[in-house]
């Protein structure tokens, strides 16, 4: 009797070994594909993985970004799902908190982007739209400076060095994040056609007698002239009137520019005889490109001018920015004459 009890109580332990180990085999599986995943207290909620990334490099972005709560368990899944040895898609993805493996897995496989907002403000240079749009999408400034310097390219989207900077509208654009540098540039290709393609712009421009890169060059003065909108259509008029009778636009910002001496504070005559194309002050008509990046309202400004007679204006003797405007030029002197003293007064 003895040895029959031992041999249940054997076959028992055995038994219950087996539905043990058969259990933890059962639940291995069960928790790398819904027990296992994104904490549920993830801080980050985007991940971007680059262009051309491997499976090892895209699992190194999830751990340091804590969107995998156990290594192996998602390893194992990934193999399962074959996860693993497909094209890793690249991107910005959100991340929701609390994802199981399966779903984090699926959600990368279909490819399904987080969009960015791409804000691209009233830089100066080429080289600062590159700095400003590296920030947001995938292509470096590197990548961008080299296309924007693209002979090649420049040439058969029909641009300049000197004129690239027309083809870009200041504003806030969505788009994807692994956009690259040749990719980014015909997007505001289509962005400057839409742009164009509104309010009767195209036709505005031609009763100026004025192409699409002339307005914007000259939209870019009337930027760095002022920030105040209301007083851009009456600057913008200026400029036209001067156009039309041949004067010298003697444009402050234009000689800034030729030097480019931007933290100068007032323009000197080292400004205003240095030789430049840029330089309105040495040369009759629009500079060869723009001087900045336009805004709408400066392109607008341009495109529907106040009509008037003036042919000068100076910084106001105040602090509001604005300026006084004057047909003539003695009366252009006098308002200059006021402004100096305001300025002596003020030890500036």
């Amino acid at each position: 009797m003895k040895q029959k009890s031992s041999l249940w109580k054997y076959l028992l332990f055995f038994a219950l070994a087996a539905l043990a180990a058969g259990a933890f085999f059962a639940w291995q599986p069960l928790k790398a594909i819904y027990f296992s995943g994104v904490p549920e207290d993830v801080r980050e909620q985007y991940v971007c993985i680059p262009t051309g990334s491997s499976f090892e490099e895209v699992v190194s972005i999830l751990k340091m970004g804590r969107f995998i709560s156990d290594e192996s368990d998602f390893r194992w899944l990934a193999e399962k799902m074959n996860y693993k040895k497909e094209k890793m898609r690249a991107g910005r993805f959100k991340i929701e908190a609390g994802w199981n493996n399966r779903q984090l897995i699926q959600h990368l496989r279909n490819g399904e982007q987080a969009p960015v907002k791409v804000i691209l403000n009233n830089e100066r240079l080429p080289e600062e739209v590159a700095g400003a749009v590296a920030q947001f999408i995938e292509a470096d400034s590197f990548s961008l400076i080299s296309i924007f310097r693209d002979q090649a390219f420049l040439n058969e989207i029909g641009y300049t060095n000197e004129t690239l900077l027309t083809a870009f509208i200041p504003n806030t654009y969505e788009m994807y994040w692994n956009t690259d540098a040749k990719s980014f540039v015909r997007r505001m290709l289509k962005e400057h056609d839409a742009f164009w393609s509104k309010n009767n712009r195209r036709a505005k421009a031609q009763a100026q007698g004025l192409s699409e890169t002339e307005v914007y060059i000259l939209a870019s003065i009337v930027e760095r002239e002022t920030n105040a909108n209301s007083e851009k259509p009456t600057i913008a008029g200026v400029y036209l009137n001067r156009l039309k009778i041949g004067m010298k636009l003697q444009a402050d910002p234009t000689s800034v520019f030729a030097t480019r001496d931007f933290a100068t504070r007032r323009v000197t005559e080292y400004h205003t005889t240095f030789d430049s194309p840029y330089n309105t002050y040495v040369y009759k008509g629009l500079p060869p490109g723009p001087i900045s990046m336009a805004s709408i309202p400066s392109l607008d400004a341009v495109l529907s001018p106040a009509q008037h007679k003036y042919l000068y204006f100076c910084a106001k003797p105040d602090e509001s920015g604005t300026h006084t405007f004057a047909e003539t030029f003695a009366a252009h002197k006098v308002n200059a004459e006021r402004f100096q003293a305001y300025v002596r007064q003020r030890g500036l």
